[in-house]
């Protein structure tokens, strides 16, 4: 077997301060050792300068993780874990599409909100985004963590903005596919809105938590549950269902029965966390199937590849997955 030959690559951080590179290094090296033991090189440091040893691939993508990190700290501001971990993880993204053969390049798409830019990283992300913006229905399908609601909540403000659309339409189903809220307290908004939490949270990102609140107070931003949604024709409307695999067949074919003129579905769920009760079937997985060779229709697969929560979360799901595999 032949050894793979080790290359050294010299980068210079530019403009340097003692302030930038000690955010940028992290605590105890925290930050560069990360990228160690993700691109599997060596990395030695001192002042403004980084030696980076290791296979020729391994380095050129733990050097632009560098120098997209080091960017990071322009503000001289601590960069936070999460910033850290997204920045290092598009980088390992990339190397695992170039050695899958894949088309690695990051494409431009961006979507503009008020508060931020937001950025698909990785290809499925991008090809996410790309059949929201082609398809008026569309399926996000894969494990929890790989951006598919927040993504969507972002396509969403951005046709609203854009006068696409004049609603954006929140569902979700609460606890169980009955959707038996009797026990919660409060009345029928309170008892959902803790299953739409994450919709929200990407909401007040993205508009601002007062804007947010003014636009559901017009009704411009709607909470739908399930079982109000019958016999209505949601027009002009950026409908999102998230974990939609806690549908029944019935419930899902009324969701996407409901959708009107002038409208756009995403519809996301996680057919590994289906909660509903053995004998019922999913309706996220019945409908795959069903609408597997209708033409018009978004179907977006995402893989642990795709997540962009903690590291460990990424190794979860694949363990999960061959765990299941094997039984």
């Amino acid at each position: 077997m032949q050894e793979t030959k080790s290359s050294l690559k010299n980068i210079s951080l530019e403009p340097s301060s003692a302030d930038r590179i000690a955010l940028f290094v992290g605590e105890l090296n925290g930050n560069l050792k990360l990228i160690e033991k993700t691109f599997s090189v060596k990395i030695f440091h001192k002042g403004d300068k980084i030696n980076v040893t290791g296979n020729e691939k391994d380095i050129k993508h733990a050097s632009d993780a560098i120098l997209d990190l080091y960017n990071l700290t322009k503000k001289n501001i601590e960069i936070s874990k999460e910033a850290v971990h997204l920045t290092i993880q598009s980088h390992l993204n990339l190397s695992l599409a170039k050695a899958g053969n894949e088309k690695a390049n990051i494409s431009e798409i961006q979507i503009k909100t008020p508060k931020k830019i937001i950025r698909p990283r990785g290809k499925n992300q991008q090809d996410y985004i790309k059949n929201i913006n082609k398809y008026e229905l569309n399926f996000g399908i894969g494990p929890a963590g790989t951006g598919k609601t927040y993504l969507a909540v972002a396509a969403a403000v951005d046709a609203f903005l854009n006068d696409k659309v004049q609603r954006i339409i929140l569902i979700r189903p609460a606890v169980e596919a009955g959707e038996k809220l009797g026990f919660l307290p409060g009345d029928l908004s309170q008892k959902v809105d803790p299953y739409l939490r994450p919709l929200y949270d990407a909401l007040y990102e993205m508009l601002g938590i007062e804007r947010v609140t003014k636009l559901i107070e017009k009704e411009a931003i709607e909470v739908a549950p399930l079982a109000y949604l019958r016999g209505r024709t949601l027009n002009n409307s950026f409908i999102i269902m998230d974990e939609s695999q806690n549908t029944t067949v019935d419930q899902m074919k009324m969701v996407l029965t409901r959708m009107g003129f002038g409208s756009h579905a995403v519809i996301n769920g996680d057919l590994t966390q289906v909660d509903l009760p053995k004998h019922i079937n999913s309706g996220l997985e019945h409908v795959i199937q069903v609408l597997e060779k209708t033409s018009g229709i978004g179907m977006t697969h995402f893989s642990s590849q795709d997540v962009v929560r903690h590291p460990l979360v990424r190794k979860i799901v694949d363990a999960y997955q061959a765990f299941e595999q094997n039984i």
